[in-house]
């Protein structure tokens, strides 16, 4: 879990490997960069501590866990803690009670923190107007960009722009261009061998260690390319129908290629296997892949489940051909968004999954009990592992070890064994 330091004679915080030297005495730690926000304190200029995005530690309750992950995906941008709440089934008191205890601040310091951060990185790293920024970064208005800038920066959205650095914009000659910062290892190629691997024809692709993939953003089309950056990141180029709400998806993207977190204890399992538990050691970096839409990668493990690969690839290229949005134009065989729920219905094999989840009965989250109402507990483990799950376990019977999708195990057991 990383710590971030914060110096009370200097009001000032900063992330580990900071060349700032202060006396020990002087310092106080957070978990998250949002706390040290709301006590007081500002970003480092130096170690610029708003590129890496803080994670909130595995040992935070499931409920504050799935609080986060629905302020990610945007739950307090439009609403308001009360609305969190009712969601999770608790009182917004008990709620900010629980986010003050265990991550030292509100759920809406915590969106806040997030919104600003993103914000900062697109003022960095691109060209984009100031507008254009802050409704990207899930603000409401510009007078709450800015009030939020000035309070957790020190300086207005125009001044932050005019004091980015030479090497921090991105050229971009399409699409908008941006960093996806991560903390060492971070083992691309095997990430990206593993989405190759798994990628849905007309849906997603990897050429030349670029994974690209179609997506839908409120009907609208776009797309998005992932490839290797620097040492401490990834390049994130989206094609996209308008900017608002870009965070999200670069949220999701993020989430994708596992640079959020991975399950503690599958890490565990993995490197206490006697088989795989060499590996986990030999190739530090490996992430747990996640998601891009968690129905997508349910219907693809519904599909693998019970076909052979060969023909679980053709058969999801023709779900995908008949029953997908068609994206003409594109290359790398591209062609088509994913279809939703309620498309495929009536879809040989993956029909029963549509139904449940398009009228409810579902929601695709890490629960396997509920996953296996449509599938086996294989796929559910699957595909909860994929979706953050901390106790998913795709190998819960050793006689699937001789089955040929070990493969799908051998990126799992390298997780990140930092």
């Amino acid at each position: 879990m990383t710590t971030y330091s914060a110096v009370r004679t200097t009001g000032i915080y900063c992330r580990p490997g900071c060349g700032a030297k202060p006396l020990a005495e002087n310092v106080t730690t957070f978990e998250l960069p949002a706390a040290a926000e709301a006590a007081g304190y500002r970003a480092c200029l130096r170690c610029r501590p708003y590129r890496v995005a803080g994670t909130v530690a595995d040992e935070a309750p499931e409920l504050v866990c799935r609080a986060v992950q629905l302020i990610i995906a945007g739950l307090l941008d439009e609403s308001g803690e009360e609305a969190l709440g009712a969601r999770l089934g608790v009182s917004a008191r008990h709620l900010r009670r629980m986010f003050n205890e265990h991550l030292g601040v509100t759920p809406d310091q915590f969106a806040r923190s997030r919104r600003a951060h993103f914000a900062r990185r697109l003022l960095d790293d691109t060209d984009l107007g100031i507008a254009d920024v802050a409704f990207a970064s899930g603000f409401g208005s510009l007078r709450q960009f800015n009030r939020a800038m000035r309070e957790i920066f020190r300086a207005s959205p125009r001044e932050l722009r005019d004091r980015r650095r030479r090497g921090d914009r991105l050229a971009a000659d399409g699409g908008l261009v941006l960093r996806m910062p991560f903390t060492p290892p971070y083992d691309w190629e095997a990430m990206s061998a593993f989405l190759q691997s798994r990628a849905i024809p007309g849906v997603e692709s990897v050429d030349g260690g670029v994974y690209r993939r179609t997506i839908s953003i409120d009907g609208e089309p776009g797309v998005l390319e992932v490839g290797q950056g620097g040492d401490d990141h990834l390049i994130l180029r989206a094609h996209l129908p308008f900017w608002e709400g870009v965070m999200h998806v670069v949220d999701r993207a993020v989430c994708l290629v596992g640079l959020d977190c991975e399950p503690v204890s599958a890490r565990a399992r993995l490197a206490a296997d006697p088989e795989f538990g060499p590996l986990v050691a030999a190739r530090p970096g490996v992430r747990v892949p996640g998601v891009w839409g968690p129905f997508e990668v349910a219907v693809s493990a519904v599909v693998r489940d019970q076909l052979p690969p060969e023909d679980a690839t053709e058969a999801l290229r023709k779900l995908v051909e008949v029953y997908g949005v068609p994206v003409p134009g594109l290359d790398h065989g591209l062609t088509h968004a994913f279809p939703g729920p309620a498309a495929l219905t009536n879809a040989e094999l993956v029909g029963p999954l549509a139904r449940e989840v398009a009228d409810g009965n579902i929601v695709l989250e890490g629960d396997v009990k509920m996953l296996t109402r449509v599938m086996s507990e294989r796929a559910a483990q699957e595909v909860a592992l994929r979706l953050g799950a901390r106790d998913a376990w795709p190998l819960s019977d050793e006689s699937e070890r001789l089955r040929p999708w070990r493969s799908l195990a051998a990126v799992y057991q390298l997780t990140n064994a930092s």
